[in-house]
């Protein structure tokens, strides 16, 4: 356990805690209103007070080993006690886990009887990441007296609502995530997930796509099965959707998101709302994907500093409400707010010949590439979740060199170049088929012609052979062009398997199987002015 302890804080950089002998009471049974009994461990200190503040951990993926050595014990080594809950249906807790869609109801009822615990004492803090995110959302606007902060990292209140959206289905995220659940307290459960790589990525090839979570581990996942048969529009995931709840927290909140995680946007408005309410907030981004030391090392140094303080009735250390790493810059910079004041808007017009300009678009004929769904466009770093894929900045000069993909670039910027904040794109497309995807990515190019990827996203499109202005919301970013590069827009008609594959035909995708080739056209005209719209600010 010492070991545990001393390894987790360099993990970590974290300082030396106060002290490392704990105790761990096992197996609380936390009874919920259905009568369902949810089952919770609670580390603490084995000498001093016993009212420390309580930190709320609620997990669907157990209990026990490196979650509870980065989870619980960081913060009861250092002035909490730490109460880790298995969701229901999770790791020894009872009634069936139907993924995310209790946690409110649960959440509540946990915190009901939490805070009637002799050993509670008069501070509850809610703490964790992605899903254990999303549990700390669902019970807002409800809460009891005594929780005095939320710490939320690489989440939002509608979780995995962004994955489902008719214009852009995620595939890799829903799937992977779905498979990972439905085979997570299998004997081996790790190993197994190691062994059948290669057979998931063989799977994301299947069609049709609701036989892919059978071909992968020889039987289907609830989860994976709902988000092909329901968008996010669906009433089916109306209680998966808890933004209207965000507004009206009356407790602090810090949140920590990663300029190429997958929750990001949502977690943005989430900030937004916090903003626009006038609560107490605070937001860090860093250059992360999803899985990252950088979010655990960053959402547990809030816990300690902004957590603990809150929880003590104290000050918080001071700093801006908005914390990004630049990406460029390649360092943190303060901001009051988000988006950030005196970044406007400038469009940079697609031009012929691969240039990229903030002049419309001269007459000209359009650009062409192909498109097909037998070999689709790759996704190749940026917002990835999946084992074993790298995510993030990577060199893009392979995708580029491919016939499907287009490139727009700028001549050689005189001054360095900031762009932070919503970046979205306008472009005029037409295919000769009537259901394509769009997808636009914005590159920096350096002084040795390398191409490295800043922020991205795709809509799909239904009545494409005609010509039509294909409305792109990229990720939010934060970057810094310097002075001697370039800034690229790349076009393309796919990033798969982060997006699903558009086979053509505009048959559901949950059953399709023929797969259509295509011919996509990029348009660059007065009449049609194909754009990338930043949030930009020249430097001296």
């Amino acid at each position: 356990m010492k070991l545990s302890s001393h390894l987790t804080q360099r993990l970590l950089r974290l300082p030396p805690p106060a002290t490392r002998d704990l105790t761990v009471e096992r197996d609380l049974r936390v009874p919920m209103r259905d009568g369902a009994v949810l089952l919770a461990d609670r580390w603490t200190p084995k000498t001093g007070p016993a009212d420390l503040p309580t930190a709320l951990v609620r997990i669907p993926y157990g209990r026990a080993g490196l979650i509870a050595a980065q989870l619980a014990r960081p913060l009861a080594e250092r002035g909490f006690q730490v109460l880790i809950q298995s969701t229901r249906g999770t790791f020894g807790s009872g009634g069936a886990f139907d993924p995310l869609r209790r946690e409110r109801e649960d959440g509540l009822d946990t915190l009901e009887w939490l805070v009637e615990q002799p050993w509670c004492g008069e501070a509850v803090v809610l703490y964790g990441g992605s899903y254990l995110g999303f549990a700390q959302w669902a019970v807002a606007g409800q809460l009891p007296p005594q929780v005095k902060a939320l710490i939320p990292s690489v989440s939002e209140s509608a979780f995995t609502l962004e994955f489902l959206r008719k214009e852009s289905f995620s595939l890799e995220a829903t799937f992977g995530w779905g498979l990972q659940v439905a085979g997570q307290e299998r004997r081996g459960a790790l190993l197994r997930q190691a062994l059948r790589i290669r057979k998931e990525r063989r799977a994301w090839y299947t069609l049709p796509l609701n036989e892919a979570d059978t071909a992968a581990i020889g039987r289907r996942s609830d989860y994976f099965q709902h988000t092909l048969d329901h968008d996010a529009d669906s009433a089916f995931w109306s209680a998966l959707d808890h933004s209207s709840r965000v507004a009206d927290l009356t407790v602090p909140v810090s949140t920590v998101g990663g300029w190429f995680d997958i929750f990001l946007p949502g977690q943005l408005r989430d900030y937004q709302a916090l903003q626009g309410a006038g609560q107490e907030a605070r937001l860090t981004v860093g250059p992360w994907a999803h899985i990252s030391m950088g979010v655990g090392e960053t959402a547990t140094a809030e816990a300690l500093d902004f957590g603990l303080a809150h929880a003590r009735g104290e000050k918080a250390s001071d700093r801006a409400p908005v914390r990004l790493f630049v990406m460029g810059e390649e360092t943190w910079r303060d901001f009051p707010s988000w988006p950030p004041p005196s970044y406007a808007p400038q469009r940079l017009h697609l031009h012929p010949a691969g240039a990229l300009a903030a002049d419309p678009p001269p007459e000209s004929a359009p650009d062409t590439y192909p498109y097909d769904p037998a070999d689709p466009t790759p996704a190749v770093g940026g917002v990835r979740m999946a084992v074993g894929v790298k995510s993030g900045r990577v060199d893009n000069s392979a995708l580029e060199a491919r016939s499907d993909v287009l490139t727009y670039s700028t001549p050689v910027l005189d001054t360095d170049v900031e762009v932070v904040g919503e970046v979205s794109a306008e472009i005029f497309f037409r295919s000769s088929l009537p259901y394509a995807d769009v997808f636009v990515r914005l590159c920096d190019v350096d002084e040795s012609g390398r191409s490295t990827n800043v922020c991205d996203g795709l809509v799909s499109l239904t009545g494409a052979d005609e010509a039509t202005c294909a409305r792109v919301q990229l990720w939010p970013t934060a970057y810094q062009f310097k002075r001697g590069h370039r800034i690229r827009v790349q076009v393309s008609s796919g990033a798969f398997p982060r997006y699903n594959r558009n086979l053509g035909t505009g048959e559901p995708r949950a059953t399709a199987t023929t797969l259509r080739a295509a011919d996509q056209e990029v348009l660059h005209t007065p009449a049609h002015p194909s754009a990338v719209i930043l949030p930009l600010r020249r430097l001296n």
